[in-house]
């Protein structure tokens, strides 16, 4: 069992999703919810609450435990729990009578889902996921009892869910006297998984890089790529790591692990070989068989990092997977008004995968002679399938060596490719879709802009760069007050404060887009986040920052997170934005606050600096210097200029290109003004060189880089 479960035209979505979801039972207190994994319960017999002040009373008057039920809209394990228990009368009338029972979109509540996760982790010893099952005191919310998914009768070595209700029920009443010391313990527990100096190894910080890539090459597979055993995610911020250190080295391990992790991923099913995008994780090592959601922040990631990895090792193969990475959110995964939806269902037709995969008398009906002949000898059809008697299509070979395999012509093997994933790609359209969840976060929309920004400008692709900026062009009149962000929108309706990562992500996203063509207000608009984050959300003993704004609701614990999971972690991308706007604008408080961060976390990562590559990433850009590059002149002189810059890979330069009439500027940037012809200025660090003048001078010091 996976540890954790994780369309073309709206209106097809909205219907076939509608239709699938009739409700047959009055509602419950979800019903007037955004969030679509909460309106999936909404007509469950169980009284499910979402989190808050009304839910969280009753506990309290009643003294009755919470039963805390954490998942997603895309989740498949959630849908089967649903299935087995939720909506079954019995269970539902025992869960009823026992407990407050809530339900909690761990994509809308990250607060909650990273404090319950821990908990899991820390008293059970193993990973947690989703759904994540977790009985809580109803005065201090301290957890009693903590796991996954539970199965409505004992199977496989698990309780049922039944009897687990009553036992956890009777526990808790049996210990009454004990509850608040339980608590107090838990706090404590929490407390210590906290980065603190007390963690150092006493490693120099350019030693605890190389340390983290040892650690990673230790958990390589060298056979099929990626880290560690199944079930194998792809780690980007692994990989981003790994590229940074390949560009110095290209025939080191770095550069090995990160060539064969990347083609590894392209070519097996964890890549959509006919519609794009990537799906969350392989259930096995070889990166055959994913679970089948797809994750607007795992593309968010990868789609970067297949541009940079283009760019750093000229493969054709990387360009085309981040091209259609990009074009496939652009299609499914962008609303209308321009932000950027969050996930896709794995399940469809009550089937995991049932969307994707294919069986073999539907391709031999599909695709003609010399089509199928060709898809069996690129895809490998031969044999027992793959998936449940179906296949689930991984590219075994590329088109060049089909082409040979089979005595084509490349062109004639380019031919029978595009033919045969046309022909696959619009008889997969008449399927019944798995349900996308709709939800705007501004989190991972952030870090969306920041892949799609990055893309569009490193392969010459302008339509990426408006995709970006139309995201941006919704978030900040629908998810910003001018001082707060919030963290969701759905349905016209934006709540809930934002956490960390909704404020730094949505930072690197603009950094990236300046980047891509200039507008001052989105400048101004990241330097406003960056102000926020200083004032609400700082350790101001050692400088990090919580995942929570002071601002926030009181919770068990108050994280302040370091090592990178699914997503890099939020103080990285702190660090990074501060460092960035610091020198890009001048503003020394952002320089000293990234300084502060980065002085107090990397000793903290050194025993397992690869959990921390984020953080690492940007420790590298402090201590080796940051190179800003500001070009300044006529806009289409510069932008040729710029695009020179960032078609080469450069992991620690930023390239803003800034018309010679642009006003408002910060007065460090006003004072790198155009002259009578072209001109960039080139700072590392707080060393800047003399100004590049004119484009001979201009060609000349590239040339040198």
């Amino acid at each position: 069992m996976p540890l954790g479960c994780m369309g073309l035209l709206s209106f097809i979505w909205a219907a076939k999703g509608a239709l699938m979801n009739i409700p047959s039972r009055p509602a419950n207190h979800l019903a007037g919810e955004t969030s679509p994994y909460l309106l999936q319960h909404a007509h469950n017999p169980v009284e499910w609450y979402p989190w808050g002040a009304e839910a969280l009373a009753r506990a309290r008057s009643e003294d009755r435990p919470i039963l805390l039920s954490i998942g997603y809209s895309a989740c498949h394990w959630c849908h089967v729990m649903e299935r087995e228990s939720f909506e079954d009368e019995a269970i539902a009338n025992l869960m009823n009578s026992l407990f407050i029972n809530i339900k909690v979109d761990r994509e809308e509540r990250p607060d909650l889902d990273r404090i319950y996760q821990l908990a899991h982790q820390v008293l059970t010893k193993r990973a947690g996921g989703w759904p994540l099952t977790a009985f809580l005191t109803p005065v201090d919310h301290a957890p009693l009892f903590v796991g996954t998914y539970f199965p409505a009768n004992p199977q496989h070595g698990m309780p049922g869910f039944q009897d687990l209700l009553q036992r956890v029920s009777e526990h808790y009443h049996a210990n009454l006297p004990d509850m608040a010391d339980h608590a107090e313990a838990i706090r404590e527990a929490l407390r210590k998984t906290e980065p603190s100096l007390s963690d150092s190894v006493g490693l120099p910080n350019s030693v605890t890089i190389l340390k983290a890539a040892e650690q990673l090459e230790a958990e390589f597979d060298n056979i099929h790529g990626g880290f560690g055993h199944a079930p194998k995610f792809p780690h980007p911020t692994h990989l981003s790591l790994l590229l940074r250190l390949a560009s110095t080295d290209m025939d080191g391990s770095a550069s090995v692990m990160t060539l064969k992790t990347l083609k590894k991923m392209a070519a097996g099913g964890l890549w959509d070989q006919v519609g794009g995008g990537f799906y969350r994780y392989s259930v096995d090592d070889r990166w055959c068989i994913p679970h089948f959601e797809k994750m607007l922040y795992d593309n968010a990631q990868l789609l970067p990092l297949y541009t940079d990895a283009y760019a750093l090792f000229g493969r054709e193969d990387f360009r085309t997977i981040a091209i259609e990475t990009a074009n496939w959110v652009i299609t499914e995964m962008q609303s209308s008004l321009g932000g950027y939806f969050s996930t896709l269902d794995a399940d469809s037709e009550d089937e995991e995968g049932r969307y994707y995969v294919w069986g073999e008398k539907e391709l031999n009906d599909l695709l003609d002679a010399e089509e199928r002949h060709f898809a069996s000898v690129i895809f490998a059809l031969e044999g027992t399938p793959n998936f449940e008697g179906r296949w689930h299509l991984n590219r075994t070979k590329t088109i060049e060596s089909a082409a040979e395999a089979l005595n084509l012509s490349d062109a004639n093997a380019t031919r029978l490719w595009q033919q045969t994933k046309t022909k696959l790609y619009l008889q997969r359209q008449t399927r019944i879709r798995p349900n996308r969840d709709e939800k705007i976060l501004t989190s991972w929309n952030g870090l969306m802009v920041a892949g799609m920004a990055r893309a569009g400008r490193r392969l010459q692709e302008p339509e990426f760069v408006s995709s970006a900026t139309r995201a941006i062009d919704f978030i900040k009149p629908h998810l910003w007050d001018g001082k707060r962000l919030l963290a969701t929108a759905r349905l016209g309706k934006a709540h809930l404060n934002a956490y960390l990562d909704d404020y730094v992500f949505l930072a690197i996203g603009l950094l990236e887009l300046l980047q891509a063509r200039w507008r001052i207000q989105d400048l101004d608009f990241a330097c406003q986040l960056l102000d926020t984050v200083l004032e609400h959300f700082r350790d101001d003993i050692g400088g990090a920052f919580y995942f929570t704004s002071n601002e926030h609701e009181p919770l068990l614990h108050r994280p302040r997170p370091l090592m990178d999971d699914a997503i890099p972690s939020g103080n990285a991308l702190a660090a990074r934005a501060l460092l960035a706007f610091g020198h890009l604008t001048g503003n020394e408080n952002y320089v000293t606050a990234a300084d502060q961060l980065l002085s107090e976390l990397v000793p903290a990562c050194g025993r397992y600096p690869a959990g921390a590559c984020a953080l690492l990433e940007v420790d590298d850009d402090r201590l080796n210097g940051l190179e800003l590059v500001v070009i300044r002149g006529h806009i289409e002189t510069i932008k040729r200029w710029a695009a020179s810059l960032h078609q080469d890979y450069h992991p620690r330069r930023l390239v803003f290109a800034i018309d010679s009439h642009e006003s408002g500027l910060p007065t460090l940037l006003a004072s790198r003004s155009a002259l009578d012809q072209p001109v960039a200025y080139v700072c590392q660090g707080y060393h800047c060189e003399a100004p590049l003048i004119g484009e001979q001078a201009f060609e000349n010091w590239r040339s040198r880089r």
